[in-house]
């Protein structure tokens, strides 16, 4: 099946018994790849066990000083706590509940604070400039740390707006400018320039309209301005955010709290945001050391857990995402976590159904497979691990890595959002994915 896949690169394997672990059939499942979005499965097993299913994230509004007659004679402190999933109308909700209090004026200054995590300006520096899933990270993040830029096409030029949108509220930013230059290419080019995102875009690459999520790099500025425009809406006029790297000691106003994290990881599962992976992995080796580590050294201390808790020896992690290529896990490795968190059932439960196809490529609802599971997708690189069954069968425990490293090595970083070829080779290996799924679960069915 594998040599008529037609699947360039290598492909390893490991299917075992989740009940007693045995493993019933593998191929090459010592081989360490990279393991894509699967990563996220580790992190989810990772966070769960250090952080516990109800954590919620908190994001404070502290002040510095006393409240007399609704006035501040202090600082006003939008304090961050690593919550990923923090969005335009939270902050909208947290300005409401500021004026609640009964605040009207702010004699100090305005801070903002995510020194909750250490802050990176990107997750992964081989990716292009513009992608919205590799933005910076900071213990306060907003919209997952993206920018909307929306363009028209007007008589005499492009109409551009940067916005951090929701379904309810679309308030202008400034940390963000985007610049329409006349060529063809590169299409994006990115610098920081006096404290903003300085973004400029090829004409040649703009129709008549459209619009796209930009990363962010300035994420604590961001949520500044985001908020002071809120706040201004309720009647308390902020100075301009500051950012700083302490946080001082002070009241809290506001407490804004997270849905619990079990909750944030079904999502962080099924959509497979990057950013929610990251913040949640370093929470999980603050938990367990006491203290914050960046991103790098709470990707060693993850896998140092994995080695420790599950064996998984041959797995090293320089993120919790994925996102980096230069992640290894063998398929015998991750087939061992799975089966742990068979017995649990805390990680099992939040996985997704993933929907199989006939043999015209359509899903097929009625198919007698089930599978629940973590994809993993990098340009040539395709991984699947999760639980299958036929009909009323037994659960099987899958893994299943493919890659074609050299091929994804020769890639520009210009190149690695839309790669001449990606798209044949990922169908081939979901084709083999589905085919190998189908044998397991018909062959160990008993």
């Amino acid at each position: 099946m594998i040599e008529n896949s037609g699947l360039s690169g290598r492909v390893s394997y490991a299917v075992a018994n989740p009940r007693t672990g045995e493993i019933l059939e593998s191929f090459q499942p010592d081989t360490p790849l990279p393991p894509a979005s699967v990563a996220k499965a580790i992190t989810a097993a990772y966070a769960l066990e250090h952080l516990g299913p109800k954590h919620r994230f908190q994001t404070r509004v502290i002040a510095t000083g006393p409240i007399q007659n609704g006035i501040l004679q202090g600082d006003l402190i939008f304090a961050g706590g690593g919550d990923p999933t923090l969005d335009t109308d939270d902050l909208a909700s947290i300005a409401a509940n500021l004026k609640a209090s009964g605040l009207r004026e702010v004699r100090g200054d305005f801070l903002v604070w995510g020194g909750a995590v250490p802050y990176a300006p990107e997750i992964d520096s081989s990716q292009p400039d513009h992608v919205g899933y590799n933005p910076a990270l900071s213990g306060l993040s907003l919209n997952y740390n993206r920018v909307y830029f929306e363009w028209t096409k007007a008589s005499s030029g492009w109409g551009v707006t940067m916005d951090a949108r929701s379904e309810r509220y679309r308030p202008e930013v400034q940390v963000a400018t985007m610049s329409v230059v006349q060529r063809k290419v590169p299409v994006y080019t990115y610098a920081s320039k006096n404290g903003r995102d300085s973004w400029t875009v090829a004409s040649g690459a703009l129709g008549n309209k459209g619009a796209r999520w930009l990363p962010v790099r300035k994420p604590d500025i961001y949520v500044g301005q985001v908020f002071r425009t809120f706040a201004r809406s309720h009647g308390i006029v902020l100075k301009t955010e500051k950012a700083v790297q302490s946080l001082p000691k002070g009241q809290p106003l506001v407490i804004h709290n997270s849905a619990p994290l079990d909750e944030i990881l079904r999502g962080m599962l099924k959509y497979s945001t990057n950013l929610t992976a990251e913040l949640v992995g370093m929470a999980a080796t603050r938990a367990r050391l006491g203290r914050p580590v960046e991103m790098r050294g709470s990707a060693k201390e993850m896998s140092r857990w994995a080695a420790q808790r599950h064996g998984m020896t041959n797995t090293k992690l320089v993120d919790h995402s994925g996102l980096g290529d230069r992640s290894r896990v063998s398929a015998r490795d991750m087939a061992r976590l799975l089966v742990a968190a068979h017995k649990s059932t805390e990680l099992t439960k939040l996985l997704k159904k993933i929907p199989l196809r006939d043999a015209n490529g359509r899903i097929d609802k009625s198919h007698p497979v089930s599978v629940h599971a973590k994809t993993g997708t990098l340009n040539f690189v395709s991984s699947l691990a999760g639980f299958a069954r036929r009909g009323n069968g037994p659960d099987l425990a899958f893994v299943i890595f493919t890659a074609d490293q050299p091929r994804r090595a020769a890639l520009f970083p210009a190149e690695r959002e839309r790669p001449k070829g990606a798209r044949t080779w990922n169908k081939r290996s979901k084709t083999l994915q589905q085919k190998l799924i189908e044998r397991w679960t018909q062959h160990y069915r008993t």
